[in-house]
């Protein structure tokens, strides 16, 4: 399979020469032209590198490369700049970029740091956050404000599914699927998970995060909801 890449550039015409260059080569390229919308890309799509400019409308390449990052995406992302200042890159690395390529530069080098990028995913970023609530991907702890939550394999998972969605709602047939795949389980099941973790994540003194919207599904998000 080749590789894809997301190309996250509001000037349309480096963005029209890069991504000519790239399928030239066998490489597949979407492009964004705003940062909201490269946002969008990068969590719905599966790339395998992310091209983020760092001067962008909406929603700047760092600011991109952090949400994405505090979401849990780990695709290596390569910041294309022409900001070449050390706390430009102190800023970008912090925020969670793999690499920096300065502008202008050649399309040949480009291409090396692709394809290198390409064969790892990025070591940058293990973590989901919400609010103060944190997951550790790798260790499978999950901490509120530093207090660690016993979760057994299906609340993390349950709560895993949520908080990569968060704010959005999740159906609770999504999380049936999340958890236990294609296989038949009852709804009554998936409420009484709910009820044990809302126990364990929202034990006071912490503010409530899952809420019930009904009719809809389950949220995890820091404000107050609908609960039932």
């Amino acid at each position: 399979m080749g590789i894809s890449v997301l190309l996250v550039e509001d000037d349309f015409d480096l963005a029209a020469a890069v991504a000519g260059s790239l399928e030239i080569e066998g490489i597949a390229c979407d492009h964004a032209s705003n940062g909201v919308h490269g946002l969008e890309l990068a969590t719905t799509n599966k790339y395998d590198v992310l091209l983020l400019d760092v001067m962008l409308p909406r929603m700047s390449g760092v600011n991109l490369c952090e949400k994405l990052r505090r979401n849990g995406v780990d695709t290596p992302v390569l910041m294309l700049t022409a900001l070449d200042s050390l706390d430009d890159k102190i800023a970008g690395f912090n925020a969670g970029t793999d690499d920096y390529l300065p502008k202008p530069f050649e399309m040949e080098e480009l291409l090396l740091r692709i394809r290198a990028l390409s064969r790892r995913r990025s070591s940058q970023t293990r973590k989901l956050t919400v609010a103060d609530l944190e997951m550790n991907l790798d260790t499978h702890e999950a901490f509120r404000q530093g207090t660690p939550l016993p979760l057994t394999p299906t609340e993390w998972k349950i709560l895993e599914e949520l908080a990569l969605n968060s704010p959005k709602v999740v159906t609770r047939e999504r999380l049936e699927h999340a958890v236990w795949d294609d296989s038949e389980t009852s709804s009554s099941l998936l409420k009484v998970y709910i009820n044990k973790l809302r126990k364990k994540v929202d034990a006071p003194p912490f503010a409530p995060m899952i809420h019930t919207v009904p009719g809809v599904g389950i949220v995890l998000k820091a404000e107050d909801g609908n609960e039932q």
